[in-house]
């Protein structure tokens, strides 16, 4: 079998092939069935909105822990509670000294197999970050903190965490410890569950190096923590996301839909802000901030542009080549037999949507990509929108870099003003 024959179904990828390219999804809106995009996006919007069983969040609480100045940024650090989990904090940045109603913009950190950070991936609110943080952007964001580049620009910016990464974070040691361990352990070295080890009532504390963040010292308190720590416990987070998967599934809940939820709650907070235009907004981010968008900027209009760097492929991709790499945050359950992954973002259509990618971006298939490209041009045709969506190409790996900034910024300029 050669290399475009493999694929990570093996002898039943040829099955799941011809299931995941159904032409005629009933969801799809290049689906005959549907004429009018209005009607489409309401209807399938509901249905998707089943799948995801978003939990309800209700109005937040906000509470501004800090103020600062940093570079021509104003800056407030805040945090609500949620219904479950601990508290979310975010961080709302605006031009210094500016004064009426601004766009806005909700910028939606990625994934990056990287739970430890959040929001300081894309944001600063003091000077100073840690070196952790400082190679990540060198990597993915060409050493920017793009959230405050955009501040400066003359947006209202606000970056939530979101569920399960920094303020959000799982701690490991009020799980059972036995799990943890063997989370941990080498597949090699995994041996059955006995009854004693059911018996068992101990934490494992190796994975925990969170602090109990203080809103005036969250950056310099993290330089306490090594890079080690982070990466130890960066580790434990990705292999217990299935575990996570399974126990949200049983509970009729999905990773998307939270997701979903606790964006959408961000949002209302950003609409409601007396310095912000509830009718300019947009929203964007790379990678797992990518999935994001497709998910917000889809089901809620309120979102009048977006841009999508770094994710976006079809549900074939997933299935038969790069499911292994991917985030649980990604897949909705019975969604792809009725629409394939980039109609979640058209859903959205007439209104404006950027997707950047790269060529060499090892998490996505050229072709399966090009086939998702081809999807966006024929909905927003048909939708009598055609300029108002928009593929570019850059040359490199998976990032977000100062030139791909700058095509988002402008598209956000051209349209929010």
């Amino acid at each position: 079998m050669d290399k475009a024959q493999r694929n990570l179904l093996g002898e039943y990828g040829p099955w799941v092939d011809h299931l995941v390219r159904t032409p005629d999804r009933e969801y799809s809106f290049l689906n005959n069935h549907w004429t009018e995009v209005q009607d489409w996006s309401q209807q399938a919007r509901r249905r998707v909105e089943s799948l995801l069983a978003p939990p309800d969040i209700g109005r937040l609480q906000v509470q501004v822990d800090a103020k600062a100045l940093l570079d021509g940024v104003e800056v407030e650090e805040l945090s609500w509670p949620l219904p479950y989990g601990p508290a979310a904090k975010a961080w709302f940045l605006k031009p210094a000294g500016a004064t009426g109603k601004l766009p806005a913009v909700l910028a939606l950190h990625d994934h990056g197999a990287n739970k430890y950070f959040g929001k300081q991936k894309i944001a600063d609110t003091r000077p100073g970050v840690h070196p952790f943080i400082r190679d990540y952007r060198e990597h993915y964001y060409g050493g920017k903190a793009w959230a405050n580049e955009l501040a400066r620009r003359g947006y209202a910016v606000l970056v939530p965490d979101v569920f399960l990464f920094e303020s959000r974070r799982m701690t490991p040691s009020l799980l059972p410890g036995l799990v943890v361990e063997r989370t941990m352990q080498a597949p090699g070295k995994l041996r059955e569950l006995v009854p004693q080890d059911m018996d068992e009532d101990r934490a494992c504390t190796t994975y925990d190096v969170l602090l109990e963040e203080s809103s005036t010292q969250e950056v310099s308190s993290a330089h306490e923590v090594s890079t080690g720590q982070i990466e130890a416990y960066n580790a434990f987070a990705a292999q217990y996301e299935s575990t996570i998967a399974k126990s949200l599934a049983c509970a009729g809940l999905s990773w998307p839909g939270i997701v979903l939820a606790e964006d959408r709650a961000a949002l209302d907070y950003l609409a409601s802000r007396t310095d912000v235009d509830a009718d300019r907004i947009g929203c964007g981010g790379l990678s797992g901030g990518g999935l994001r968008t497709n998910l917000l900027a889809g089901m809620d209009s309120r979102i009048q542009c977006s841009f999508t760097t770094g994710f976006m492929t079809t549900w074939a991709d997933f299935a038969l080549h790069t499911a292994y790499t991917h985030t649980w945050m990604a897949y909705i359950a019975g969604l792809p037999r009725l629409m394939d992954y980039p109609e979640l973002l058209a859903l959205r259509a007439p209104l404006p949507a950027l997707v950047q990618s790269c060529r060499q971006d090892p998490l996505y298939t050229n072709m399966e990509v090009a086939k998702a490209q081809a999807t966006l041009e024929a909905i927003y045709r048909k939708a009598g929108a055609a300029d108002h969506f928009r593929m570019s190409y850059y040359e490199g790996p998976h990032q977000f870099d100062v030139t791909m900034q700058e095509e988002a910024f402008g598209w956000l300029d051209s349209w929010l003003g």
